[in-house]
């Protein structure tokens, strides 16, 4: 490994470099991957129609829930590399690596024979219709038969990652999404698959950029790569790895509870074009959270490596700093959002009745939607540096002590304006709770590194 890619640099070099190196590539990944999902709605809206956007939205509970799978092993073995190089610790790093691929195969697997056997009715119970049940079963079946695939990409581009490398990373990424933007018109357009063929477009995708990460983890001249005794499932391992991504996997699937209750709120006081125009909006915040979520995984190799180091003044500092990026890209969205939300929505759909159902929930999303970087980045924080119990109790907050409860009261009063106004009032309810836990947290790190020098 040369000295450019090595993970020690994460103690020595400038803060505001590294954060540069690491959360650039991340931010063009996330956005890439981001823009994928949209050109998907983009591609069924326009070559399918207003019905099958509103299909699609009916998978993202369970596309929340496989997501939670995915995180619960990617998250928390990346954040335990970086500590364990940080630590200079090789050996642990290398039986993560292995861990992680055991995991993400047998995960990935379970999930969608789970899933695959009972996929109607659980679409039923998301707020699917007679009129929209056959486009969310068609895409999410070929979701679902290539699963794993799904759970190893992800995974180990999570390692990758954490492991010195965040250019390839983000170029395993690119290629998926070019890959998929090329597929998507061709089967939906040219072969008439349909929604169909959005899904074989990203499972074939997915499948390409895999292959390549196999073979650089699979290369002994990589600090971290594939060999004998470290493919066995360590119970120590495993538990460090679901202590540290329980986070991320409560956040995505309590994701999968809000989505449903959203949907069955709109399903009931709005129809099948309420649920078509949160699919949307959906679409375009996600481009927002990804970008975020960029730096997020830039910041995280950053925090967690001097964490383990015990320089703590660093981890503050690269908090501080990704605060700032993210608070900026939530303020960018808001300004959009609320300027030109016509124009934005038009990407998806022809349809009058979609534009204006989706206009509608647009504004009120985005009503607070600049303090939403700040909250993201705040949670982030405590998982990069393996304090779970509280990156847990931060994610739980804004999904069920305030927006789960908005979403069962508010719709009963105010109907479909219930149902969108429940996400801004949980938004800011959850970034005040954040705000005090993290200032908190900062103080004790202060205190430690006095107390370090004396």
């Amino acid at each position: 490994m040369t000295k450019k890619n090595s993970p020690l640099v994460l103690g020595t070099e400038p803060v505001g470099k590294l954060l540069t190196q690491y959360a650039i590539p991340a931010i063009i990944a996330m956005t890439a991957s981001s823009l994928y999902n949209m050109t998907d709605s983009i591609f069924i809206g326009h070559g399918v129609g207003a019905l099958a956007i509103a299909g699609l939205a009916l998978t993202f509970p369970l596309m929340n829930l496989a997501a939670a799978f995915g995180s619960l092993v990617g998250v928390g073995a990346s954040t335990l590399v970086s500590v364990k190089l940080g630590q200079r610790d090789y050996e642990g790093a290398n039986l993560m690596l292995g861990n992680v691929f055991m995991l993400n195969l047998i995960v990935g697997i379970a999930f969608s024979v789970v899933f695959l056997l009972f996929l109607d009715p659980v679409l039923y119970f998301f707020g699917a219709s007679e009129q929209t049940i056959p486009y969310a079963r068609d895409y999410m079946r070929v979701i679902l038969y290539g699963n794993v695939i799904t759970h190893m990409y992800l995974g180990l581009n999570s390692v990758l990652r954490s492991s010195g490398f965040p250019r390839m990373a983000m170029y395993m990424t690119l290629v998926s999404v070019v890959i998929n933007v090329i597929l998507n018109p061709i089967f939906i357009f040219v072969f008439q698959w349909g929604i169909v063929g959005s899904a074989w477009a990203t499972v074939i995708a997915q499948l390409i950029s895999l292959a390549v990460q196999l073979i650089h983890f699979a290369r002994p001249t990589q600090l971290l790569h594939f060999q004998r005794g470290i493919y066995r499932l360590r119970k120590e391992l495993i538990e460090g790895i679901f202590a540290i991504g329980m986070s991320p996997f409560l956040m995505n699937l309590c994701s999968c509870l809000i989505v449903m209750l959203i949907n069955l709120g709109l399903k009931k006081y709005g129809g099948d074009m309420a649920i078509g125009a949160y699919g949307i909006v959906n679409r375009i915040v996600f481009l927002f959270i990804m970008i975020i979520m960029g730096f997020n995984q830039g910041m995280q190799p950053i925090a967690g490596y001097n964490y383990g180091a015990r320089l703590f003044p660093r981890v503050i500092e690269v908090t501080k700093l990704t605060t700032w990026w993210a608070v900026g890209v939530s303020t960018v969205g808001f300004l959009l959002c609320h300027l030109f939300p016509h124009f934005i929505v038009g990407f998806f759909t022809t349809d009058p009745e979609l534009i204006e159902a989706s206009v509608y929930g647009l504004h009120i999303v985005f009503a607070v939607f600049p303090i939403v970087g700040f909250q993201m980045v705040a949670t982030n924080f405590f998982t990069s540096i393996g304090m779970s119990r509280k990156a847990i109790f931060l994610s739980l907050t804004r999904q069920l002590l305030f927006l789960a409860p908005c979403l069962v009261v508010l719709p009963k009063i105010w109907g479909t304006f219930g149902v969108w106004v429940s996400i801004p009032i949980a938004d800011l309810t959850a970034t005040i709770v954040t705000a005090i836990v993290l200032v908190h947290q900062f103080r004790t790190f202060k205190a430690m590194a006095t107390d370090s020098y004396r």
